[in-house]
C-alpha cells in the first residue's frame, strides 16, 4: 500500500473514499494521532490515478464528478456483499461467527440498541412483563393525572424508553423485525460516517420529541423504534441531498418506501400506529439534517 495524502476532515476522507470505491480503486482510510485521515491505496497501479483523483478533489470538491460518490460506492459495496454472501455459502471460518464492528459493519451503539429490543420482546413474550411498564413515557393503567407526573417525579429515562419496546412477537414479530432492519441500516450508516456519541444524542433527542408528541396526542399506550428510524431517515436524507460531502445517503427508493409507509399508517388501513411519533421523528431528522447540511456548505474544510 502506498499513502497518498491525508485529510482533517473525516467526513470529507470517507466520501473521497467513497469515489475511489465509485471508481473501483482499493483503498484505505486510516485515524492519526494528530486527527487526521491518511489515505491509502492498496494496488500499486493505481497510484496515478488515485493521486490524481485527490488532486482534483482538494481543487474543487463540490466538481459533477464527485456529486453521485455515495450512491455509487453504495451500490458497489452491495455487489460486494452479494458475492461474499455467496461465497460464504460455500466457506464458513471461524470470523464469520462474530459480529463485523466499525467501518461498514454495525456500529456499536446500533448493535447494543438491538441486543435491547431483543431482550425486551423476548422478555415480553415469555410472560416476563410486569418490569416494562416503567419503559413506558407514563404508566397506561396509571391513576395520576396531569402531563407527564413520573417523568416530572424524576423517572427521567421515561422519556426515552419507549423506543426500546415493540408489540409481543407471539402476534406481532414484524414490527420488531422492520424496526431493527432500518435501524441497522441507518444507525451503523451514521456512526460509520460520524460517531458513537454524536448517534446517541441524536437518538436521544429524537426519541424525547417524538415520544412526547405521541404522548400529547393519544396517551401513554405506544411502543417501538419508529419515530427514531423516520428520524435517522429524514436525517440522512436530507444531509445527504444537501452536503454531497458527508458521505450520507439515502436511495430514492428507501425514501418513497418511507414516505408512501407513513401515509398508509395515517389511514387507519392498518390498525393503531404510532403516526404522530413518525411524523415528527421524520421532521426532527429532516431539519437537523438541512441545518447540518447549511453549516458544512457555508464552512467547507
Amino acid at each position: 500500500m502506498r499513502h497518498i495524502g491525508s485529510f482533517a476532515n473525516e467526513a470529507q476522507a470517507r466520501f473521497f473514499t467513497d469515489f475511489l470505491l465509485s471508481r473501483n480503486i482499493r483503498s484505505q482510510l486510516e485515524a492519526e494521532p494528530d486527527r487526521t485521515w491518511s489515505i491509502w491505496i492498496r494496488d500499486e497501479d493505481q497510484i496515478v490515478e488515485a493521486q490524481a483523483a485527490l488532486n482534483r478533489f482538494l481543487a474543487n470538491p463540490r466538481s459533477p464528478e464527485f456529486e453521485k460518490a455515495p450512491e455509487a460506492a453504495e451500490q458497489a459495496r452491495q455487489t460486494e456483499a452479494e458475492d461474499l454472501a455467496r461465497y460464504r455459502k460455500r466457506i464458513r471460518s471461524g470470523r464469520s461467527l462474530f459480529v463485523k464492528f466499525g467501518s461498514y459493519g454495525v456500529g456499536p451503539l446500533t448493535f447494543v440498541l438491538i441486543l435491547a429490543c431483543g431482550f425486551i420482546a423476548i422478555a415480553k413474550a415469555a410472560g416476563d412483563a410486569e418490569w416494562t411498564r416503567y419503559l413506558y413515557i407514563s404508566d397506561p393503567d396509571g391513576a395520576s393525572g396531569g402531563f407527564l407526573p413520573e417523568v416530572m417525579h424524576g423517572q427521567i429515562w421515561r422519556l426515552f424508553t419507549p423506543i426500546l419496546m415493540h408489540d409481543d412477537l407471539g402476534r406481532d414479530p414484524l414490527h420488531l423485525i422492520f424496526n431493527m432492519l432500518w435501524l441497522y441500516q441507518l444507525g451503523s450508516m451514521i456512526e460509520a460516517r460520524k460517531n458513537s456519541l454524536f448517534l446517541f444524542g441524536f437518538i436521544a433527542v429524537s426519541a424525547a420529541l417524538s415520544n412526547v408528541a405521541q404522548y400529547r396526542a393519544h396517551g401513554p399506550s405506544f411502543l417501538g423504534m419508529s419515530g427514531v428510524v423516520y428520524a435517522l431517515a429524514g436525517y440522512i436524507w436530507i444531509r445527504g441531498k444537501y452536503d454531497r460531502a458527508s458521505g450520507l445517503y439515502l436511495s430514492p427508493q428507501n425514501v418513497a418506501i418511507l414516505l408512501i409507509w407513513l401515509v398508509v399508517c395515517y389511514t387507519g388501513l392498518i390498525g393503531p400506529i404510532a403516526n404522530t411519533a413518525h411524523l415528527v421523528g421524520l421532521l426532527t431528522g429532516m431539519a437537523w439534517g438541512g441545518l447540518a447540511a447549511l453549516i458544512a456548505r457555508q464552512n467547507p474544510q
